[in-house]
């Protein structure tokens, strides 16, 4: 066993992380433990820069790795992809299951580019069987997995799930807000899953703590169908005389 995967082997335990975060490192232990994985990471970003930088006009789906296949919102997150590549769009997902499955089910269905930004994860994530074979990518970090995903998409669709949904979308309002990225469709599916947040954002947010401006609300929509969410890219990028090349 390497020294670098010995070290993201203990790494994993929650313990350890709890313990390691209160004690001081030698100088010996930031060499071997953070110097090494400025390398990892480096690696990582390059990988990813390189087998992503050809893919050509994507739209992110996000979703929970936890939706049944009998789940209305795994046919619907189908259905998206499906007609995302119809309209000349690959569709780039976490490669795991539940939402992430049934969006490259559909990019495959429609002989769209279907791309997976997959993790390492101990429990519920693995690599589904849609993904094309050259556009697979397994990353042990969050956040260069994040950086692909806002890098090399011109629009995200977001439909019901946990933290980790949770993350991508606020990550993608936030760089839009920020400006670091262009205002790419931010597109929210499922109005009851969804609604109550978004009443605590207008009520919470905006009314009484004055957090954010009246005008961040339009960087995100919030639709049903799958029609709606395709319309809605769509549309966007006619407004810029804008389309995929097929």
């Amino acid at each position: 066993m390497s020294l670098l995967t010995f070290i993201e082997t203990k790494m994993e335990k929650p313990a350890d992380l709890i313990k390691d975060a209160f004690e001081e490192k030698t100088w010996h232990e930031i060499h071997t433990t953070d110097s090494w994985r400025v390398f990892k990471i480096i690696s990582e970003l390059v990988e990813g820069f390189e087998k992503l930088a050809r893919i050509g006009p994507c739209v992110s789906i996000f979703g929970s790795a936890r939706t049944a296949i009998n789940s209305k919102y795994y046919l619907l997150a189908e259905e998206i992809a499906f007609k995302l590549t119809q309209n000349g769009y690959g569709v780039i997902t976490g490669g795991g299951p539940g939402v992430m499955e049934a969006a490259n089910k559909g990019a495959a269905r429609g002989k769209g580019k279907s791309v997976g930004i997959n993790i390492d994860l101990p429990f519920e994530q693995h690599a589904n069987p849609y993904i094309d074979s050259d556009k697979l990518i397994t990353f042990d970090h969050f956040f260069i997995r994040k950086v692909m995903f806002m890098k090399y998409a011109q629009g995200f669709v977001v439909l019901p799930g946990g933290f980790g949904t949770f993350d991508e979308l606020f990550e993608a309002i936030t760089l839009i807000q920020t400006r670091k990225i262009g205002k790419f469709p931010i597109i929210l599916v499922g109005k009851k899953y969804w609604s109550g947040l978004i009443d605590w954002i207008k009520e919470e947010m905006l009314a009484e703590e004055h957090n954010i401006k009246a005008e961040d609300l339009n960087l995100f929509t919030l639709v049903d169908t799958s029609d709606e969410a395709v319309d809605y890219i769509v549309k966007f990028y006619s407004r810029y005389l804008l389309s995929p090349n097929f």
